[in-house]
């Protein structure tokens, strides 16, 4: 006989189960409420897109179009792509509907899965969520640092502390070019002391050197030319503006001189938001964590790149994932996870008929409650609602029936009250208040 197939979720995906869905659950409300607050709009974009849009957008020279894109050809020849990132979907939305159009700024806030083929590691999967917030038609700083603010509110609301802001400036059209020879000049000579992808991207995308992880590569970036030092005079007084804007709201910021992100889109503010834990080693040693959770920066070019008019746009994205497993780590939730206080233990068919309409009422009068209508032993269901902890146990039996009444037993003593039916939900409302 021929063996079944044993099937698994695909490597790098995760199956998001019930216990974890209130985590999920409590980032998309803050997310939802932070956002009607700033006067974001609601945008959901398809999950597939033409690769090409990712390619010039995204940037050929990135991993995530080198490496990680998941492409599909169709039956009518058309090559999509499954959505990587958000930015380059919601700037398609933006200038094929005419948003334009709309009194500007226009800001947009989505969320959802995006794919990416990469190697699955702790917080980094092949379908993961992001959140997103991005301004269209605004070139001031202070949407720089409202973005940014918006992100630490939102991680401060999830129970988040010392989080740490990291902001660089890397220029625009104008002075990239200049640096972008220096720091060749910089690597070249050192290009034996840096992995096989940084030696390819100095002639190819020299900045994506900067934002190199590999060991021996941070060793030849921690001494390389700054941005700051080669900015114009126009991006310089941007940047200026910004800092003044986050010291004004007392924001924790860092000046990274080497933050670079993995887009090429991006120009001026670029910026990542990252959670420090300090962990007790051995022999009363510490060591300070961190964990980057959002990333984002301005993009004031990719519009008009994507077939637009020019228009300045700015946004960020937070990994939806990283903040569930340290949420869970840190126990931020705990208390706010719903559980049930009563439980509904019926004996036999009538019982379980008037169960259904009972538990109906109990939902409208919005009583949290649990059952388990597929079984008739009452020792089996009391058993099941000591498990759950409940605090009363509602049995309803033939004789209750008959009586039009329902008994509440108190778990934890044993205590049984004998009350009418049509008076259950107010006294479930009274008992649960004490």
């Amino acid at each position: 006989m021929a063996k079944r197939p044993k099937f698994q979720r695909p490597t790098g995906m995760k199956d998001i189960l019930p216990e974890e869905q209130p985590y999920f659950e409590k980032i998309y409300r803050t997310v939802d409420d932070i956002a009607r607050f700033y006067g974001f709009g609601k945008i959901d974009t398809p999950m597939v897109e033409d690769s090409e849009l990712y390619e010039r957008g995204t940037g050929q020279s990135t991993d995530i179009v080198e490496k990680q894109m998941y492409t599909i050809k169709t039956k009518g020849g058309d090559v999509l792509a499954m959505r990587p990132e958000f930015t380059p979907g919601i700037v398609r939305a933006f200038n094929e509907n005419g948003m334009l159009n709309l009194p500007q700024p226009v800001k947009l806030y989505t969320y959802g899965p995006l794919f990416r083929y990469e190697h699955p590691q702790a917080g980094r999967f092949r379908q993961f969520n992001q959140v997103d917030f991005e301004v269209f038609g605004e070139e001031s700083a202070a949407i720089d640092a409202q973005i940014i603010q918006i992100f630490y509110a939102f991680l401060r609301d999830l129970k988040f502390s010392h989080l740490i802001i990291e902001v660089n400036s890397i220029g625009d059209a104008q002075c990239r070019p200049y640096y972008k020879k220096v720091l060749v000049n910089y690597l070249r000579p050192r290009q034996n002391s840096l992995c096989a992808d940084c030696r390819r991207r100095i002639r190819e995308n020299p900045l994506r050197v900067l934002d190199c992880k590999e060991e021996k590569c941070q060793r030849v970036k921690a001494q390389a030319p700054q941005f700051l030092d080669h900015l114009c005079d126009s991006c310089k007084t941007h940047f200026k503006s910004l800092l003044e804007f986050l010291d004004e709201i007392d924001l924790p910021y860092h000046l990274d001189p080497y933050l670079v992100r993995g887009l090429d889109y991006y120009t001026k503010t670029v910026f990542e938001i990252f959670s420090e834990s300090t962990v007790e080693q051995k022999e009363g040693e510490e060591t300070v964590t961190r964990s980057a959770l959002v990333g984002g920066g301005r993009y004031d070019n990719l519009v008009r790149l994507l077939g637009g008019k020019d228009v300045p746009a700015m946004g960020g994205a937070a990994g939806v994932e990283r903040i569930v497993a340290l949420m869970k780590e840190k126990g931020f939730l705990g208390a706010e996870i719903p559980v049930p206080k009563v439980f509904l233990a019926q004996l036999g068919d009538l019982p379980k008929k008037k169960s259904l309409k009972l538990l109906e009422e109990l939902r409208r009068a919005k009583i949290s409650i649990t059952e388990s209508l597929g079984r008739d032993s009452l020792r089996t269901q009391l058993a099941r609602a000591d498990k759950l902890e409940v605090e009363y146990t509602l049995i309803l039996g033939q004789r209750e029936m008959l009586d039009e009444t329902i008994v509440i037993r108190k778990m934890d003593t044993g205590e049984q009250a004998i009350v009418k039916m049509d008076k259950v939900v107010e006294e479930l409302r009274k008992r649960l208040k004490k």
